[in-house]
C-alpha cells in the first residue's frame, strides 16, 4: 500500500525541494499552494524525476482558516474512503509581512505561521492515528530567538515589527509542536520540528531587505544587520529543506518525538522558551480561542 505524505506551501522554494525529497524516498506526495500555475509547474518537476508514485496539488490558501478546514476534510476523507495511510504531514507554511495585517480580525503573522499549522495538524489527528506509524514535521526558524515571549493575546502590545512577529508566531508554534509531542507519545504517531536555516524563497527575497521588519534599535545596525539576513538567506532551497526531509523520512528519529532538526540536518537542542509549560499553555489557549477545531 502506498504511503503518502502532504507538504504545505509545497509548489516552491524549501517546500517544493522537500516534496522532490519525499518523492524520492518513495512517498506519494501531494503538494499544497495557492497558485494552479505553481501547483502544476511542482507536479510536472516533481514527476519528471521519475518518482515510485505520481504527485498532485491540492490549491488552498492557508491564510484563510476557512479552507485550512475544508483541506483537513478532503484530505481526511479520501484516506477514509482509500484506506491508504496518511504518514507524513509537513507544514512547511510561512510568511512574514513589513506592515501590520489582519487576517479575521487576528494578526497575520500568527495566522499562518501558527493557527494555520496547528489547525490543521489537529483536524487530521485522526487520520495520522489511523495511518501510524506517521510523522508530523513542523517547520520552525532561528528567529524564535528575537521573539517576545508572552502569550496572553495574539497579537504583544507595542509596535509592529515584521522580523520579529514572525519569530513569535514561530516561537508559538515550536511550543505547540513540543507540547503535542508529549500529548500523542505512545500513539505511533511522531511529532518533530525542522529549521531549515535560511534559504534564498519567495518569503525572504524582498522582505528582509525592508528595515521596517526590524526594532527601532536594529535599524541603527541596519547596514549590519542586512548583511546578516543576506548570509542566512543566500544557500540554495535544496539544502534548506534537508532538515524537513530528514525529519519526515530518516530511521534515526524513528520511534523519538519531540525531537528538532537543526540546520545541520541532526538533532538540535530546542529554543528553551518553547519548552516552558508555561508558554505552551498560553499557546495553547490561544489557539483554541482564535482556531476553534469546531467550525464556529
Amino acid at each position: 500500500m502506498r504511503k503518502t505524505a502532504v507538504v504545505t506551501a509545497g509548489t516552491g522554494g524549501i517546500g517544493l525541494e522537500t516534496a522532490l525529497g519525499l518523492a524520492s524516498a518513495g512517498y506519494a506526495v501531494t503538494v499544497v499552494g495557492r497558485s494552479a500555475d505553481r501547483g502544476v509547474r511542482a507536479v510536472e518537476r516533481i514527476d519528471a524525476t521519475g518518482p515510485a508514485h505520481p504527485a498532485r496539488f491540492i490549491a488552498a490558501d492557508l491564510a484563510s482558516l476557512a479552507q485550512v478546514r475544508a483541506l483537513a476534510e478532503r484530505i481526511a476523507a479520501e484516506h477514509a474512503a482509500s484506506g491508504e495511510p496518511l504518514a507524513v504531514l509537513v507544514n512547511n507554511i510561512g510568511a512574514m509581512f513589513p506592515e501590520r495585517r489582519l487576517l479575521d480580525g487576528v494578526e497575520a503573522s500568527f495566522v499562518v505561521n501558527h493557527l494555520s499549522p496547528y489547525l490543521l495538524t489537529e483536524l487530521l489527528l485522526p487520520t495520522l492515528t489511523a495511518g501510524a506509524p506517521s510523522r508530523i514535521v513542523n517547520v520552525t526558524s532561528a528567529a524564535v530567538g528575537v521573539a517576545k515571549r508572552t502569550f496572553e493575546a495574539a497579537e504583544p502590545p507595542g509596535g509592529y515589527y515584521g522580523f520579529h512577529w514572525y519569530g513569535r508566531a514561530k516561537l508559538a508554534n515550536l511550543a505547540y509542536t513540543l507540547d503535542l509531542a508529549a500529548r500523542l507519545d505512545g500513539t505511533g504517531v511522531s511529532v518533530l520540528a525542522a529549521d531549515p536555516g535560511g534559504a534564498a524563497t519567495d518569503m525572504t527575497d524582498g522582505t528582509l531587505t525592508d528595515p521596517r521588519i526590524v526594532s527601532p534599535a536594529l535599524r541603527l545596525l541596519w547596514p549590519l544587520v542586512r548583511r546578516k539576513f543576506e548570509r542566512s538567506t543566500s544557500g540554495p532551497a535544496s539544502v534548506a529543506a534537508r532538515p524537513s526531509v530528514v525529519a519526515a523520512t530518516d530511521e534515526g528519529p524513528a520511534g523519538r518525538t519531540g525531537v528538532v532538526i537543526g540546520a545541520d540536518a541532526r538533532p538540535a537542542t530546542a529554543f528553551r522558551a518553547a519548552t516552558d509549560p508555561r508558554v505552551a499553555a498560553a499557546v495553547r489557549r490561544l489557539s483554541e480561542l482564535h482556531a476553534p477545531l469546531e467550525s464556529p
